[in-house]
């Protein structure tokens, strides 16, 4: 009996007839041309708008890209990658270790390492870490994705003491666990892994504070490294909220889950509150002992990083202290909509700091930082135009200027006023919470969620249209936030442990929404079977203050 066969059409190749059931990597070698023009080895492919590993079957007429290196998603499959043969080395070598992926950190991942019960990663180590590595490469070790029984998985994590893992399938009840495996080490699939290692080429492994970060080659020329340029107080602010995450043994989704189906959330959920309130709380405390020099505060973050609600608890606990501050809104100083800056595409770039009238800025916030009356522009978005309807402001003995957008820690925008009447505030929300020890969660897809909820409860926009918007929002913040970090006196974390269990209900509808003939369904898709890891926590538990409140509605304060 003849094969069934299919059409494969790759977007910078031939349009194939195959046989149905064929693996991609079986294309590849098969038909050469597949290939030619690529001088990359293939980490995934995207085929019919879904991410897929490159052993992934062809079962329909399908539309396939050969995703590599430079490709965003082919970078975080290279990640993916290179943690799952880092833990696989850590636990061969060194049986019983505490190795764990972290978090993000320059243009690197952070990995803890504990042996015994000093932690810290000795020089030996290290190249023994890095050594390990770099043999799988050599030997282009095979990474398989495989199904296994519930029950095989359970035995196969309780013999290698992965509570990280059994706790995440302790809330899952599927009749088979798929699984990526290299020789005798297996883990959860939870996302496309290359499927062998010689895909991927290089890694370097740095030794920075009590661990190490991982460094990928360079984007665009994988024969080098990107400098390593750590920004020691972000580093600072997540290792305080993993310590804090190890002392209230909520350190995976897996904890977390266990406190929610055990009915004991709701004072995981206090306790969350409480430290950053008392967070914000000592940031208040340090601006108030400057009571007299400091008159702005200027802060600055990311999309969604929670900056107004975090602004409005700053006022009220300054407010607590004698202090009386003034919010200025960046927005009413835009130039008229015929004098935006367009980007690459000829399109409005409105994350560019010359949307702001700069020439006014720096009049009136000199004027004002000399002790002026002064008044303040409205920027009416109905017409597009600025107008002025008497907001008369000054900076009185005890009132500080609260200044809240995405130039906040730009030297450009203020630099009329004295440093020594500034103060400088980072926010984001660096989540702590990993998946499991080498699966972290991405601080950019917590905050991507946080906006496609809040987007579609206050702006009346689908996840379709969020998803489409993301890249070039992710572009502006590289180009006009992340730079300016380094500018901050301190950085404050706005994530919280538990905002992803009460997000999931509001994005997993709209996510639905998006099918397959739509581009941004392979977002849709990885962003699903993320959030399916977590138990629901209701809303109506989240406090009226909480910066969730920003995106899910129903919050004490007025935006």
């Amino acid at each position: 009996m003849a094969s069934r066969m299919v059409k494969v059409k790759f977007a910078h190749g031939p349009e194939l007839q195959v046989e149905a059931g064929i693996a991609l990597s079986q294309i590849f070698q098969r038909h050469p041309a597949v290939m030619q023009g690529i001088d990359f080895p293939p980490l995934a492919a995207l085929v019919n708008n879904e991410y897929v590993s490159v052993e992934y079957r062809i079962e329909t007429d399908s539309q396939v890209r050969i995703l590599g290196y430079r490709d965003s998603y082919g970078q975080r499959v290279y990640r993916h990658t290179v943690a799952f043969l880092l833990a696989k080395v850590a636990h061969e070598l060194y049986p019983g270790c505490d190795f764990a992926v972290e978090h993000s950190l320059s243009k690197g991942l952070y990995c803890s390492f504990r042996l015994g019960e000093e932690p810290g990663i000795t020089s030996e180590q290290l190249a023994n870490l890095e050594g390990g590595l770099r043999r799988l490469f050599a030997e282009q070790a095979p990474i398989d994705r495989i199904k296994i029984t519930y029950d095989e998985a359970i035995a196969h994590f309780e013999a290698a003491q992965a509570t990280d893992k059994l706790n995440l399938l302790r809330y899952k009840n599927s009749s088979k666990v798929s699984v990526y495996r290299c020789g005798a080490y297996m883990d959860l699939a939870h996302q496309p892994l290359a499927s062998n290692a010689g895909a991927l080429g290089n890694c370097q492994l740095i030794a920075y504070q009590q661990g190490f970060v991982m460094m990928g080659p360079d984007r665009m020329d994988p024969t080098r490294f990107p400098p390593f340029d750590p920004a020691h107080y972000i580093y600072d602010v997540f290792k305080g909220h993993k310590d804090w995450g190890r002392i209230v043994r909520v350190r995976t989704v897996g904890d977390l889950n266990e406190r929610i189906a055990k009915k004991k959330i709701d004072d995981f959920i206090d306790v969350n509150e409480a430290y950053q309130e008392k967070r914000i709380a000592l940031l208040a405390e340090q601006i108030v002992q400057r009571r007299g020099q400091v008159k702005w505060i200027l802060i600055a973050g990311p999309s969604s990083s929670g900056k107004t609600t975090f602004s409005k608890r700053l006022s009220l606990q300054l407010k607590a202290s004698g202090m009386n501050a003034k919010p200025v809104s960046l927005d009413n100083y835009f130039v008229g909509r015929a004098q935006t800056p367009k980007d690459e595409n000829g399109e409005p770039d409105f994350e560019h700091i010359e949307t702001l009238d700069l020439k006014l800025v720096h009049d009136q916030l000199a004027r004002l930082d000399a002790g002026e009356r002064l008044e303040l522009p409205y920027f009416n978005f109905n017409t597009g135009a600025r107008e002025w309807r008497g907001d008369m402001m000054h900076i009185g003995p005890d009132d500080v200027v609260v200044l809240e957008g995405i130039h906040g820690l730009n030297p450009r925008l203020t630099a009329t006023i004295p440093a020594e009447h500034k103060f400088r505030i980072y926010i984001s929300a660096l989540t702590q919470l990993n998946i499991d020890s080498n699966n972290r969660i991405s601080t950019t897809d917590n905050r991507l969620i946080r906006r496609m909820v809040r987007d579609n409860n206050f702006r009346s926009h689908g996840a379709l249209q969020t998803l489409a918007m993301w890249p070039k929002v992710r572009r502006g913040e590289k180009t006009w936030i992340f730079p300016y970090q380094k500018e901050a006196d301190v950085a404050f974390n706005s994530a919280l442990d538990y905002e992803l269990a009460v997000l999931r209900p509001f994005a997993e509808p709209l996510l639905a929404e998006i099918k397959p003939s739509m581009p941004q369904y392979a977002e849709a898709m990885r962003l699903q079977q993320f959030l399916s890891h977590f138990l629901v926590i209701p809303p109506d538990r989240v406090p009226p203050t909480s910066v969730i409140r920003e995106f899910i509605g129903q919050s004490f304060f007025q935006y």
